[in-house]
């Protein structure tokens, strides 16, 4: 029998459904508007993306190709999105839609398996340069196509991926000298183990394997690209933020098969290292958008130094941080660590969120902790250009896009796992679940919660289960004070930052009420994080807050708040702003606004302070309000 290490495995795709509350409300915002916004953006020429790059690959129009080199990739990550939503939904419009695009994409494959619309309308040559991208092409085909098989039984898609990772197998196994270099951003060996288990072909797993070992291989690597450094001896996030969390997950993925104990400790420290000291509060990662490594290496788009987390210039790509939550579900996995659902919790309702528009419809590719004037640099280079405060429809660099999408449509797969003696809840909102647990028994489940603008999550077992079996529910780290009953008799109370156990012989109708209270939190940083040192932020539960400038009187600056020690904030639900969200209002002090306009530095004086009432919203919400400066860190005094 194969191994699998992991301890909590995913549902199926369709075994838990949103109902009602805060994510179904995202993922009906998925179907009736994201899928056909996206799908305008991709079929715009100036886009990064370009969908219609596969029909002149295949003969059927005549044209240049347009995009970036990774477009190919972003365009089977919304096909991946769409299959999501349709296993949900089985909307036929979107079973049509995804057939239509993969008819383009069979007919633009080369004989021999290769297919990446960037080469093949160009004169580039295959496997030229790593910045081609063609191994993050091919690797979303892979986990595009083994979505699409299980969400609609069809093997159109399936067949493509097959016959590309066969072609991959007999041009890396064994690596060529030539290429043991090769690669970028490798989604190929999340790909690969994707279609392994889908299946069942050991060969994939093997490829998998050797691309995670190329990294590092010693042939004069850098620090940009995971690549100075062996995997299996590395001990620090480095380099491109993106393209580590997928190596990071990709090779999480291998590590679930083969059990390699190195990779796994090699992993367990990366991870540490970014959590403990190169994570924003939001989840974010990446604050370099371009420097040095410590070890002289160019770097951009990068993890920076230990504890190095400036606010205006973060970088927080959208799909590194979407990465980051990616791979900390996998560690849960293997090691059913609740730390690592901390940061997945952080990431899906603060930096996944706010990457977006309330309505769906635009994007931003970095996601700041700060604004000012509506600028977060005042020079403008290839890479600059992302740091900007309004979103777009469209972009240059169109990744993030439908790297939101198809987190968003699979969310309900996240919301549960499953284990050797029953069920792991990771997400509360209201959802119907039906599984079959390992056990053979089924387990119908129902949750009612208006979570989290309610405190109170109520979960009804629907049938009974003649073993016993373990309900994990998790207690995110803000819950202090969380309680547990069963049909009305409270529980042990649990512990925050843990997965707390029932464990019985489950009878229909049996209730579960998790209360898990929301109250306001200060939140100070590490002292060595000098952008954040003498500063303090705010938590609601799983939420960031920040104070928008359109939120203060007329005139006035967010660099004139300042917030007394002895400030509470109280949490109140505003039904008609942004959409219904809670809001924190508590009161500030105003210092004098101080004219620098001439001068770097001058004589400080005694500040005469004035107090006023200050609101605070979500982070996920800042910014749909028009050009606003923003701030999560705000001076204590």
């Amino acid at each position: 029998m194969e191994q699998d290490m992991r301890k909590v495995k995913p549902l199926n795709m369709t075994d838990a459904k949103w109902t009602t509350g805060f994510w179904a409300d995202r993922f009906h915002l998925c179907h009736e508007e994201m899928i056909d916004s996206m799908e305008k953006a991709i079929h715009v020429k100036e886009n990064g993306t370009y969908m219609p790059n596969f029909e002149v690959a295949a003969g059927l129009k005549t044209d240049r190709h347009y995009g970036e080199d990774w477009s190919d990739g972003d365009c089977y990550k919304f096909l991946e999105a769409c299959a999501h939503v349709y296993a949900i939904t089985k909307d036929a419009a979107l079973d049509q839609k995804m057939d239509k695009y993969i008819g383009f994409i069979a007919k633009a494959q080369d004989p021999d398996g290769y297919i990446s619309t960037n080469i093949q309308l160009s004169h580039k040559k295959r496997w030229g340069q790593r910045i081609y991208h063609e191994d993050y092409n091919f690797g979303h085909l892979l986990t595009a196509a083994c979505v699409h098989h299980t969400a609609t039984g069809k093997t159109n898609f399936l067949e493509v991926a097959i016959k590309a990772a066969d072609y991959l197998n007999e041009t890396f196994n064994p690596c060529p000298k030539h290429l043991i270099h090769y690669g970028w951003n490798p989604s190929n060996i999340m790909g690969l183990v994707d279609l392994h288990r889908i299946t069942g072909n050991e060969t994939y797993l093997k490829l998998a394997d050797i691309f995670m070992t190329m990294r590092g291989a010693g042939y004069g690597g850098e620090d940009q690209n995971q690549d100075r450094t062996p995997l299996r001896e590395e001990t620090e996030a480095t380099g491109h933020a993106v393209t580590a969390v997928y190596l990071y997950a990709g090779a999480a993925d291998v590590y679930s098969h083969t059990g390699e104990e190195t990779v796994m400790h090699a992993l367990e420290k990366i991870w540490d290292n970014m959590y403990t000291k190169k994570m924003y509060l939001t989840g974010g990662i990446g604050s370099i958008y371009n420097g040095l490594s410590p070890n002289g290496d160019k770097i951009w788009e990068a993890f920076g130094t230990d504890y190095h987390l400036p606010n205006r210039s973060a970088y927080t790509e959208t799909c590194a941080n979407i990465g980051n939550a990616m791979w900390s579900m996998r560690m849960f996995s293997l090691t059913q660590d609740p730390k690592y659902m901390d940061v997945f919790e952080k990431v899906v309702y603060n930096s996944l969120l706010g990457s977006m528009t309330l309505d769906g419809h635009h994007f931003c590719y970095t996601n700041p902790l700060e604004t000012r004037n509506g600028k977060l640099f005042n020079h403008h280079s290839a890479q600059t250009q992302h740091f900007r405060t309004e979103r777009w429809f469209t972009h240059t660099c169109y990744c993030c896009p439908p790297q939101v999408l198809r987190t968003l449509a699979r969310l309900n797969q996240w919301a549960y796992g499953q284990s050797s003696d029953g069920l792991y809840i990771h997400l509360y909102s209201g959802n119907e679940l039906n599984t079959v647990l390992s056990s053979g028994e089924t387990l119908s489940l129902t949750m009612k919660s208006s979570f989290p603008a309610e405190e109170t999550v109520l979960m009804t077992i629907n049938s009974p289960l003649n073993a016993e079996t373990s309900i994990h529910l998790r207690i995110p780290q803000w819950a202090d004070g969380a309680t547990v009953r069963i049909n009305g008799e409270e529980q042990a109370q649990p512990a925050a930052g843990t997965y707390f156990e029932l464990k019985r012989k489950w009878q229909a109708n049996d209730q579960i009420e998790l209360v898990l209270p929301m109250r306001v939190k200060r939140i100070a940083a590490n002292p060595m994080v000098e952008e954040a040192r003498g500063q303090v932020a705010f938590m609601y539960g799983p939420f960031v807050y920040c104070l928008e400038s359109i939120d203060l009187p007329e005139g006035m600056a967010i660099d004139q708040i300042r917030i007394p020690l002895s400030t509470r904030f109280e949490a109140r639900y505003d039904h008609e702003l942004l959409g219904g969200v809670t809001t924190l209002h508590g009161t500030a002090l105003k210092i004098p606004q101080e004219d620098h306009s001439d001068t770097l530095y001058k004589p400080f004086e005694a500040l005469d302070m004035a107090e006023i009432d200050v609101r605070l919203v979500p982070y996920y919400a800042w910014n749909n309000r028009g050009q606003t400066d923003m701030s999560v860190w705000l001076p204590l005094i």
